[in-house]
């Protein structure tokens, strides 16, 4: 198993005077780098593929459309607009040779029409998604869909939601991310919708605490998680996922108004601590 952890808990941008980060989560223990790319024009795709190289880290990418690039709005040039700029995001990951390309890659993050998901919102974004995961087919890039609450988006919610979704895409190298934050609030029984999805649609996973704050210093229900993921034989990548309160911006789009730790290595390194001590009791 390895262990990630996302560029957004230490900062809100990804250019190259973050580079320091993989220095940082690689002295932290951590295997791989989730890197965010906020502003693809400023991405350091092939410096950061470098640096990783250098530090024997892994690479994955996490992105979230914005809601002026949605794949299903009903607004078709945006819809176009969505499409491309998952093109220029999937060109940079190859750049930069990432793994999975992760998030909310499918549908405008925070995009709240107020209504339940549409049949043409649905097919909107299925056939959105599948011209971008054809765009990447022949890499080795995987496309991984991650379930979102109901209050950041109402379109992919619970697990059973994404196999819909891949299912519907209907190509190998779209699959499922799914984030135990979110799973809190939207699945009746965590164990069972990790089950539900299964190794073969699994590509990514989020360990996170139930307040964004320390794993292991919250409500997840995590013998009953990391038994499902055992049960399924998921052996890829295990992440963490916070966000720093004192990045104004960033703490207002995820609603963060506290710390959770200290620092936020303290959070990254405790949690990835109670990880590992879960995974190694899983024997994952």
């Amino acid at each position: 198993m390895k262990f990630s952890v996302n560029s957004l808990l230490f900062s809100g941008t990804m250019s190259t005077e973050d580079l320091y980060l993989l220095e940082k989560v690689k002295l932290l223990g951590f295997d791989m780098f989730e890197a965010t790319p906020v502003d693809p024009q400023v991405f350091p795709a092939s410096e950061l593929r470098q640096r990783a190289a250098d530090l024997e880290l892994g690479l994955n990418a996490n992105f979230a459309l914005p809601l002026d690039a949605n794949t299903i709005s009903p607004d078709p040039a945006n819809r176009r607009r969505g499409v491309e700029l998952s093109k220029r995001v999937v060109d940079l990951c190859l750049e930069a040779g990432v793994e999975v390309y992760c998030g909310a890659n499918y549908a405008a993050w925070g995009y709240i029409p107020g209504h339940r998901r549409s049949d043409d919102e649905w097919r909107w974004g299925v056939e959105s998604f599948r011209e971008i995961g054809e765009y990447a087919k022949g890499s080795p890039i995987i496309l991984a869909v991650e379930t979102l609450n109901r209050f950041e988006s109402h379109f992919l919610n619970t697990a059973e939601d994404a196999v819909a979704f891949v299912d519907a895409v209907g190509l190998e190298n779209c699959k499922v991310h799914l984030d135990t934050f979110h799973m809190l609030r939207e699945e009746s029984d965590i164990g069972e919708a990790i089950l539900a999805t299964g190794k073969e649609k699994l590509a990514y996973f989020h360990a996170c605490g139930s307040h964004r704050g320390i794993a292991g210093r919250d409500l997840v229900p995590w013998a009953q998680t990391f038994q499902a993921l055992k049960d399924i034989n998921y052996e890829y990548c295990i992440g963490v996922e916070s966000f720093n309160s004192n990045l104004e911006q960033l703490a207002k789009l995820v609603c963060i108004w506290r710390d959770f730790a200290e620092s936020p290595d303290e959070l990254a390194f405790e949690s990835l601590a109670f990880i590992k001590e879960k995974t190694r009791e899983y024997e994952l």
